[in-house]
């Protein structure tokens, strides 16, 4: 279960890596406003917002990766912690998401689902 967990973790993290990229890097381009549902004036509007939100993504996948390799080495504890910083963070903001626009429920459902799997395996994993 814990190894399951930290491969959840992983892809977790790999998913907001990309998300980072779409938001920080890619906001104005027709692809990532066609995902998003913007039009090209509100994306260039929201483009310091984005870029910001980006970097609050590549830090949870930056916690959460070092926290997957922690586990990795044998230092159970510090990794487990970390990775319960970076996914459940990353799901309470899935949440956020869905509560505060539940038109977005389909963004907010593909952005928490890979963490709230990683977090019920690895806590499942470590108590029993």
């Amino acid at each position: 279960m814990v190894t399951a967990g930290l491969i959840l973790a992983a892809l977790a993290a790999a998913l907001h890596v990309y998300i980072f990229v779409l938001e920080s890097l890619r906001w104005t381009a027709p692809r990532t406003r066609a995902t998003f549902g913007t039009t090209e004036a509100e994306a260039l509007a929201t483009r310091e917002l984005a870029f910001n939100q980006g970097f609050y993504n590549l830090f949870l996948a930056i916690v959460t990766v070092v926290g997957v390799v922690a586990a990795a080495i044998d230092a159970t504890a510090v990794g487990a912690a970390l990775v319960f910083a970076g996914t459940g963070s990353m799901l309470a903001a899935a949440l956020v998401l869905l509560v505060s626009s539940p038109d977005k429920a389909r963004a907010a459902i593909t952005q928490g689902t890979l963490p709230l799997l990683a977090v019920a395996l690895l806590a499942v994993g470590l108590v029993f």
